[in-house]
């Protein structure tokens, strides 16, 4: 299962665990209240661990992309036969500005990764 999937169920069942500890709080019920405050201390933590994860992977991601070789900006006319390009480039990454790595690597146009010049 992807991190991404992981981390939106932890945020649910944080969620889900909140809203009961606040009834269990509005009813007084120390031994639910005990309960559900150990339960959200161990989703955060959890939570904070797939964030930590995703983080560090999008970080390696971004370094094996800035060490490739090569880069440029993809023209129009490329992006109009994206596959035509990616058959004639061998190991050619293509990164879109509004994407997590391209907001990281902080691209203001689609740009090409190659280990070769094209």
């Amino acid at each position: 299962m992807s991190i991404k999937n992981d981390i939106q169920k932890l945020h649910n069942r944080l969620d889900t665990c909140q809203h009961k500890l606040e009834t269990a709080r509005t009813r007084g019920d120390q031994e639910m209240i005990t309960k559900f405050t150990n339960e959200v201390d161990e989703l955060t933590k959890s939570l904070s661990q797939l964030k930590h994860k995703q983080n560090y992977e999008l970080n390696k991601e971004r370094k094996s992309l800035l060490d490739m070789p090569f880069s440029r900006e993809i023209t129009k006319e490329e992006q109009a036969d994206i596959g035509k390009l990616k058959k004639r480039v061998k190991g050619l990454v293509i990164v879109h500005p509004m994407t997590k790595i391209g907001k990281e690597l902080r691209l203001d146009v689609m740009t090409g990764f190659a280990p070769k010049a094209f």
